[in-house]
């Protein structure tokens, strides 16, 4: 009989090593914080207002060359920011 072997890249492996070592939890109430996750994952979507803002023209370049590094429209890139920052995700660099 032929197996085939899967071939994993390191992140992959790192995940299949974690697994094995037991390093995993189960979540407590799953379907609650799966909808929770749907919901939040639905809601960066719904963009129901608009402003304008005034920032200098350097920082609009630099913000333009990382979204572009990272493949989004630069607005994509300010609204998450911003979405990020008000959650609390946003972490400071020490």
């Amino acid at each position: 009989m032929n197996k085939n072997k899967l071939k994993f890249d390191e992140e992959e492996l790192k995940i299949l090593r974690d697994f094995e070592r037991g390093e995993f939890e189960s979540i407590k109430n799953f379907q609650n914080e799966k909808r929770q996750l749907e919901e939040a994952a639905r809601n960066p979507l719904m963009k129901d207002k608009r402003i304008n803002i005034r920032i200098s023209s350097r920082d609009l370049t630099r913000i333009q060359k990382k979204a572009a590094k990272e493949g989004i429209p630069y607005q994509t890139l300010i609204s998450s920011t911003l979405h990020k920052f008000i959650t609390g995700k946003l972490k400071e660099k020490a």
